[in-house]
């Protein structure tokens, strides 16, 4: 049986993402370490580059698939 979260709770959930789909928040686990994304920039043909909090960043094109942690906040 599932129990209801209290609202206005922040819950983690796992999501693929992609070039169209990834948001600044978005945990990305990259070369085993846990990446947050600050920031996106938007490159030809549907490509992003990825800007973490780290100061690293990463280029993904249309289709990379990674897993993402999106926390989201439940009512």
């Amino acid at each position: 049986m599932r129990q209801r979260a209290p609202s206005g709770v922040l819950v983690s959930q796992p999501v693929e993402v992609t070039s169209t789909t990834v948001q600044r928040g978005d945990i990305i686990q990259v070369g085993g370490r846990a990446c947050r994304v600050s920031n996106l920039f938007q490159l030809p043909q549907g490509a992003k580059q990825l800007l973490f909090e780290s100061g690293e960043s990463l280029t993904i094109h249309t289709r990379t698939r990674l897993v993402a942690v999106r926390m989201l906040r439940r009512r």
